[in-house]
């Protein structure tokens, strides 16, 4: 099933995210976590592509036994850093061919001391959304910093180049994750006015390793609130406290965003089947 024609049944939706091994050896071990977030019924299950596309050879076999074996829905990443047009152009036809119907289009991160755009590779995100639109009929979705992209000194421009994404004919899009509610709130306010009307999934994500939070933040471009700050300074050195403190804050986001009307929330769970199920549980009465 399409994603797109899912988020506007008017039905609450959560989903998780995981990402593929970067060894072939931790395969199974992934996928033992994958079988055990499908059983929580999620509406869908995404899957990253790795940083580079290291790891994009798994990302269609784990997309594909999700919705194939698992009768999940799923959404496989694809990114252009690092890969050139034909290699992309490749993966959506392994896409189209194990019969994945949804990809969630990213430039991704320019990795460190190397050059980009090389040549014939695309240099920004409309640029892989219009081909993979291009290749078949896909739902594509695709990334936005409520607080702003990193690269972007003014979150205008950033709008801007949202709305042109989306007018790339971009089915959906899913925020970076953030701390503060209020931010997703006036985010999609200030999209809005700009005519950016596609269904837009706040992405939450459980902070169970206090020490992992810093760079997180960095790459997100996420602010974390005083009140978020004290729970990693007090417990971040307790990883069991840690992941049920974090567990708990990130419920009360949902149950915040549902409150307010927000249906469709991703939850960057990861490959930890333990707070999917958590936020699931947490969420019995209210995710229905």
């Amino acid at each position: 099933m399409k994603i797109k024609d899912r988020l506007t049944d008017g039905k609450v939706h959560i989903s998780f995210e995981v990402f593929p091994p970067k060894t072939d050896a931790k395969f199974e071990s992934v996928l033992h976590a994958v079988d055990e977030i499908a059983k929580l019924a999620p509406s869908f299950i995404s899957v990253t592509y790795g940083a580079g596309g290291g790891t994009s050879k798994n990302t269609v076999k784990i997309a594909s036994h999700i919705q194939n074996d698992l009768g999940v829905d799923s959404i496989a990443h694809l990114t252009c850093v690092s890969s050139t047009k034909e290699e992309v152009r490749q993966r959506v036809h392994e896409m189209r061919e194990s019969g994945i119907q949804n990809i969630l289009a990213l430039r991704g991160d320019i990795p460190a001391e190397s050059e980009f755009p090389i040549p014939n590779q695309y240099k920004y995100a409309y640029e892989l959304i219009e081909d993979i639109k291009s290749q078949g009929d896909f739902c594509v979705g695709a990334a936005c910093y409520p607080e702003g992209h990193v690269e972007c000194e003014h979150k205008e421009d950033d709008i801007a180049h949202l709305k042109q994404k989306v007018d790339c004919g971009v089915d959906f899009l899913t925020t970076q994750m953030f701390f503060d509610n209020s931010v997703f709130y006036n985010f999609l306010y200030r999209i809005r006015e700009k005519g950016i009307i596609v269904p837009v999934l706040p992405g939450i994500m459980p902070v169970t390793n206090g020490k992992q939070i810093a760079r997180s933040c960095q790459l997100s471009g996420a602010v974390l609130p005083s009140r978020f700050r004290a729970i990693v300074d007090h417990f971040g050195d307790n990883p069991k406290a840690m992941q049920q403190a974090g567990i708990v804050y990130a419920t009360d986001q949902i149950i915040d965003l549902i409150a307010n009307g927000i249906q469709n929330i991703h939850v960057y769970s990861m490959n930890k089947p333990e707070v999917a199920a958590a936020i699931m549980s947490n969420l019995s009465e209210i995710a229905k």
